[in-house]
């Protein structure tokens, strides 16, 4: 009996202590945030609070000193929506959107969560964030047009979430998803849009469609093109072999009419060949009769010929020979003669003068010479016998003038002992040289 007192009051013990590790013992599921309030906690942003918190796992209590609390992690849904909110271009409009947001369980923004929404009931936590996202949603319709907002709704969405981000982190939250469901307005401008998107869609699927048209057309134009330009390169190229054929056929021709001239030329070669060998016989011959009748008479002529050349040559040879001798003869007596040479030379040459002065009345032919008298002193025959010596004068003053000669001085004076003259060298020579026989 004793021991079965001794077993139960055991199991009383082992129960109570088990009832009691049980109530320390805090496990935490993972939708679910235990905090541990009651004792001093430095946290790793060096402050200092009185809690601590527990994402999933376990951990024990102080008894009396310590206090559990929960926060629930669970996603809360909201609705968010707007009423004329003024857009860019001061359009009012209606914004209707879908939120999730939940308490933060990352480390940094477990405790802001903790101290703002520590024990207080998800209903208050949602209007908290749905105020907050109005506010966001307001501030991000007034950057964007109406036509930004309706078209790209995700990128709306997206804007606004970066948008609302900070704000809701600094509560503690987290925003999951954020989906806008309708935007509209009260004064008709969406519908407006509407209907000029829908005009510019029935527009350019008109002009689309007159495009495919054209196409159309324009490829069967194209393809009847390819079909005649392939039945014209078809006739070009029958053209083309047909020409071929035709020039094949003048080359053949050709080919045989010049094999036949060959044969021609080749006879017509033959046959003056011959006749150049027999016409080379007949200019041989000819030369050897020209050779024996023309060629030696005339060979034998031109030899005379050059014999009496030769005699000619030495006749003159000697005659030029005879009047250097007399050139060098009259240059001594003119040197001899001193300062006189000169008028003797120009008395020398006076006849000539005198000749080449009436030379230049030749061709006058005086018939008679009729002389009238007017019965005057001086007039008639006595007249022009008087003016004679007058003509006199003046011939010699005009010999004088072009020679320099005083004739009637050099007559005055003392003529020196006269020099043979050139005429009578000349005698001289022929006698000492006489003409060969």
């Amino acid at each position: 009996m004793t021991g079965l007192i001794l077993g139960i009051i055991l199991a009383f013990i082992i129960l109570v202590v088990i009832t009691t590790v049980k109530s320390l013992i805090i496990i935490c599921p993972p939708n679910r945030v235990a905090v541990i309030s009651g004792r001093s906690r430095q946290l790793s942003d060096g402050r200092t609070v009185g809690y601590r918190a527990i994402r999933g796992g376990r951990t024990l209590r102080v008894p009396l000193l310590e206090k559990v609390s929960w926060m629930e992690l669970n996603t809360i849904p909201i609705e968010v929506g707007v009423s004329n909110a003024y857009s860019k271009g001061a359009i009012p409009l209606n914004v209707m959107g879908v939120a999730n947001v939940k308490v933060s369980s990352i480390e940094g923004l477990l405790q802001n969560s903790v101290e703002r929404f520590l024990d207080v009931p998800q209903m208050e936590i949602a209007a908290i964030a749905k105020e907050t996202l109005e506010a966001n949603l307001r501030g991000v319709l007034a950057t964007l047009t109406p036509e930004e907002v309706n078209d790209d709704r995700l990128k709306f969405a997206q804007t606004l979430m970066d948008e609302a981000d900070d704000d809701i982190k600094t509560l503690g939250l987290e925003l999951d998803v954020l989906k806008i469901q309708n935007v509209t307005d009260e004064v008709g401008y969406l519908d407006a849009v509407g209907r000029r998107q829908t005009a510019e869609v029935l527009k350019n699927a008109r002009v689309a469609e007159a495009m495919r048209k054209a196409e159309a057309e324009e490829q069967e134009a194209l393809s009847r093109q390819r079909a005649e330009i392939a039945v014209a390169h078809a006739d070009l190229q029958i053209v083309e072999q047909q020409n071929a054929l035709r020039v094949r056929q003048a080359e053949l021709e050709a080919l045989a009419g010049a094999a036949e001239a060959e044969a021609k030329v080749a006879g017509e070669k033959a046959r003056v060949v011959a006749e150049q060998t027999l016409e080379a016989e007949r200019v041989m011959l000819e030369t050897r009769r020209l050779e024996a009748d023309v060629v030696a008479p005339a060979r034998a002529d031109l030899e005379a010929k050059q014999l009496a050349a030769k005699g000619d040559a030495a006749k003159i040879i000697e005659e030029g020979n005879a009047q250097v001798e007399v050139f060098r003869r009259l240059v001594d007596q003119y040197r001899a003669a001193g300062d006189d040479a000169q008028q003797i030379f120009v008395l020398q040459m006076l006849p000539d003068i005198i000749d080449k002065i009436v030379s230049t009345v030749a061709a006058v032919d005086i018939d008679k010479v009729t002389i009238i008298d007017s019965g005057g002193q001086g007039s008639g025959v006595p007249g022009f016998m008087g003016q004679l010596p007058g003509a006199v004068i003046n011939l010699a003053e005009q010999i004088e003038n072009a020679t320099g000669v005083d004739l009637f001085k050099s007559m005055r004076d003392k003529a020196p002992a006269q020099p043979a003259t050139p005429r009578a060298i000349d005698a001289a020579s022929d006698e000492t040289n006489p003409p060969p026989s």
